[in-house]
């Protein structure tokens, strides 16, 4: 089963350099993307059983023993994160391939799209797996170098201007990031992550501290975290639907995951967990309150993203293994929901060639099933019981109050009022779009492809799925943070004698 762990990186890798030579041929290229993609979300699902059932599974690239050589470290976190990204980029590409992604009009090149995305997908995985600081950086870079391709599709001066915006923001986090790096180095000697478990306990707080917000700063950035997030909503909404989804997906969630991989293996109950729970409330409250003075879907969705990784970031900031649990189950339901519900704006931008809440109306008459479509997602994310919204909202307040204290409990109300607050968001946008008169006539008789709307369908299953298995998710999810909190599964694994 070893064998499998590099796999996820290495088949999209190999992808990419397939779907290159096969430029001039689109329907091999397509056929390539989706088995590449389904072969990884195979590859997952297995990865996710084994850990799951014996714990983390570890390769040592070019047979160099850690904590020299590079790791990939497959435990029950980093395989939950796997199978639900694979199944999410699985979709999107399906839903690029009915729409003609990559062919002509608002698309890029064929020979650019499907070897971009495929690059975006092996970073991502190799972020997820990697088990030393650097090979998270070098993950990072995989899928910041293919998303400053695919935000500037087309090249359109808007999409260039704030894909400009974009690249600068995320090249300094990298920066940052990658001055962290160095410094833990010079401080330990060693990158492994299990190694430096060990290393940085011996290391006097205050430098200790400074390593941790060094790092909290760029993974911050990464993730949108307030003040760090006003780069979000005025870059991702001009990109194309399905580029746009991946990166409200996946992107901003690699750099949760990594706060909650550093942050329980590297400064377990470090000195930052009060600043941690005050930016997840500041998040919140500022997120929700920029979405509520929207009147453009694809922003409206842009800035609840940026309120709703405070949810995760407040889970984490409790340090508790309820927090955990919380954090690592809203994370797999944000990544489905926040994806489905930008791919919804885009069905609703083809069938009528807005997004301006202002100008629509109508469209469940004319759509039912994009109506449907959207009111689940909607409402999933607002929290509706039964959904996982509501799900997991409930773990992570209920994880609050247990902490107790002035500013958890502060935390729990301010996560109701962002719950209340989504809610009338999500609401209105219905409203606007699906049920009132349309003010402004706009063109909804255009057809849209059955792919992209299967595409859809396929993911707000997913969602629904998720309500339907809580009780086994939320077995995977307390076994991935008992082990966070306990480090010794991973470090173990990865240093089976024990650091040097």
């Amino acid at each position: 089963m070893s064998a499998l762990v590099p796999l996820p990186v290495l088949l999209p890798l190999l992808g990419a350099a397939l779907t290159l030579l096969l430029a001039n041929r689109p329907l091999p290229q397509r056929m390539v993307s989706v088995g590449c993609l389904s072969a990884t979300l195979l590859v997952s699902v297995l990865l996710l059983m084994r850990a799951y059932q014996h714990g983390p599974l570890v390769v040592q690239i070019g047979a160099w023993p850690a904590p020299v050589g590079i790791v990939l470290v497959a435990d029950q976190l980093a395989a939950l994160m796997l199978v639900v990204s694979s199944a999410v980029t699985l979709c999107v590409l399906l839903y690029s391939i009915g729409q003609g992604q990559g062919e002509s009009g608002e698309s890029a090149p064929l020979a650019i799209f499907h070897p971009t995305y495929l690059v975006l997908t092996a970073g991502v995985t190799n972020a997820f797996l990697a088990g030393d600081l650097f090979n998270l950086y070098v993950g990072f870079e995989m899928l910041l170098a293919a998303s400053f391709v695919l935000i500037t599709l087309n090249g359109t001066r808007l999409r260039i201007r704030t894909g400009s915006t974009y690249v600068v923001v995320n090249v300094l986090a990298s920066m940052i990031f990658l001055i962290s790096v160095g410094l833990v180095y010079a401080a330990t000697g060693t990158l492994n992550l299990a190694h430096l478990a060990a290393r940085l306990d011996a290391l006097p707080d205050g430098v200790r501290l400074s390593l941790q917000l060094m790092l909290l700063l760029a993974f911050g950035i990464k993730a949108a975290v307030f003040p760090l997030s006003a780069w979000l909503p005025d870059s991702y909404p001009t990109a194309p639907a399905p580029v746009t989804a991946v990166f409200a997906g996946l992107l901003t969630k690699v750099g949760v995951y990594a706060i909650i991989r550093t942050q329980t293996l590297l400064f377990p109950g470090g000195q930052a967990g009060t600043l941690l729970l005050v930016v997840a409330g500041l998040t919140m409250l500022v997120g929700i309150l920029g979405a509520v003075a929207q009147s453009d879907m694809k922003r409206l969705f842009s800035f609840t993203l940026v309120s709703h990784i405070g949810y995760m970031i407040f889970g984490v900031g409790l340090s508790t293994v309820a927090g955990l649990v919380g954090a690592i189950f809203y994370v797999v339901h944000h990544i489905t929901i926040q994806t489905t519900l930008f791919l919804v704006a885009g069905l609703v931008e083809q069938r009528t060639g807005s997004t301006d809440l202002r100008r629509l109306g109508g469209l469940a008459r004319v759509a039912p099933l994009l109506g449907l479509l959207f009111f689940v997602s909607a409402m999933n994310l607002a929290g509706i019981p039964p959904f996982s919204g509501f799900l997991g909202k409930l773990g992570l307040l209920q994880a609050g109050a247990a902490v107790g204290g002035a500013l958890p409990w502060t935390l729990v109300a301010v996560g109701t009022i962002t719950s209340l607050l989504t809610l009338y968001v999500a609401s209105r946008a219905w409203s606007m779009a699906f049920w009132r008169v349309p003010c402004v006539t706009v063109n909804s008789s255009a057809p849209l492809p059955m792919l992209t709307v299967g595409a859809t369908a396929a993911l707000v299953v997913l969602g629904v799925a998720l309500t339907v298995a809580a009780g086994p998710l939320f077995d995977v999810t307390t076994g991935a943070a008992v082990d966070l909190r306990e480090r010794t599964p991973y470090i173990h694994a990865v240093l089976p004698g024990g650091p040097p």
